[in-house]
């Protein structure tokens, strides 16, 4: 068997070596990260309800009541009363006839896609988009076209090219995780009728945060209806685990039967079902409101500040804030210097973001207090300066 470690060396010589830190209360805005307290500045817990004391109890009654773990996949005898409550309650959330409970974004990404189209079909997928949307689109075997981010002129152009061969599927992400820019969903609506397609967008950083509600970047731009597969997580604002695909009841009664990662895995567990439940009685409440208020509050006064500094914050519009730097080595020189400083936000280099688009990645819960939030922007300021970064 060969050696990696030649290729190890080669991705600490480039600055692309990554290694994992020891993390301990990582659901609070402070943690405990390799023996230090550092206020938490990259986590995407957004309305801070992994700590939320109705979850808590709420998973703790299912272990005591259904135990610690199902068994068996969905299909066999997973399937639990809280997956079909939370399936029930995630369809009426999102406006669908019915929703699918898959173990994560990754499964979720990696069984819708390959389930709905395959050889001979064909997938249009956002230049941007997650890398399991990018995986479950290889699966598939279906032919990928990749449009630059959020180019409608460029997406209608391979539409009216490629299109009418099979299936088509047009996909994006809601939120984009790296940039925390948005999709233009009703441009993406107004294709996908015009050419019969159809339409997937990823939720993952949109649900329970954006909407007037918080049913998602849909809501924002009030176009529910319009979408074919939403899909979700449940482990960023919702503070739980797991995801979810809402659509009609034929497409999920299609995933049952064709998406693998589905079929073939292990239901999740009763205490994260349930968490969930709890999550979207929070979502839905008066108090998940103010918790949305307050986390577009901290995003819009953290973003500005940057962006007056002179910071590049592209064209982010959510609680995902990017400052970018360029140089991957320059990025972890300025990560190590906030951290040591009491600050930790992560450093975002290749293959995760472009070649020259290594950047911090910000992201801003409701938990956090404006007076850390402007001594960040004070540190980073400072920081960055020094760095000759801004």
């Amino acid at each position: 068997m060969g050696s990696f470690a030649g290729e190890l060396d080669n991705l600490r010589e480039r600055g692309l070596y990554r290694w994992m830190r020891r993390v301990r209360d990582a659901r609070k805005t402070v943690a405990h990260i390799d023996g230090k307290d550092v206020l938490l500045l990259c986590s995407n817990n957004y309305l801070g309800l992994a700590d939320h004391p109705l979850l808590k109890e709420a998973a703790i009654l299912a272990i005591n009541r259904f135990g610690v773990g199902t068994g068996a996949s969905r299909l066999v005898s997973g399937t639990t009363d809280l997956h079909c409550q939370l399936e029930e309650r995630i369809a009426r959330f999102k406006g669908t006839q019915r929703a699918l409970v898959f173990n994560s974004g990754y499964a979720a990404n990696t069984g819708i896609i390959p389930a709905l189209v395959g050889k001979g079909d064909i997938v249009f997928c956002d230049r941007l988009n997650h890398a399991s949307i990018v995986d479950g689109c290889l699966l598939s075997r279906a032919r990928l076209e990749r449009y630059p981010h959020n180019d409608m002129s460029v997406l209608r152009r391979r539409l009216e090219e490629e299109g009418g061969r099979g299936r088509s599927l047009i996909v994006s992400d809601g939120v984009f995780s790296m940039d925390g820019d948005l999709a233009p969903l009703r441009e993406l609506v107004a294709l996908k009728r015009e050419f019969g397609a159809m339409l997937m967008i990823d939720d993952a950083h949109g649900a329970g945060v954006l909407g007037r509600t918080g049913r998602g970047t849909a809501e924002h731009f009030d176009v529910q209806a319009d979408i074919d597969i939403h899909m979700g997580t449940l482990g960023k604002a919702f503070g739980s685990f797991g995801a979810y695909a809402a659509a009609s009841e034929e497409i999920i009664d299609y995933l049952v039967n064709r998406a693998r990662s589905f079929i073939f895995s292990t239901s999740l567990p009763p205490s994260q079902m349930a968490a969930s439940l709890a999550a979207l009685d929070i979502i839905e409440s008066a108090e998940g409101e103010e918790l949305r208020h307050r986390l577009a509050s901290h995003w819009e006064f953290f973003r500005d500040g940057l962006r007056a500094a002179g910071f590049d914050t592209l064209k982010s519009e959510t609680q995902i804030v990017p400052v970018v730097t360029g140089d991957p080595e320059k990025t972890m020189r300025f990560s190590a210097e906030l951290f040591e400083a009491g600050v930790y936000v992560q450093g975002i280099r290749p293959p995760t973001v472009p070649t020259g688009g290594s950047r911090l990645r910000c992201a801003l819960m409701a938990c956090h207090e404006s007076k850390d939030l402007q001594k960040v922007l004070e540190l980073m300021e400072n920081t960055g300066k020094r760095l000759g970064i801004i």
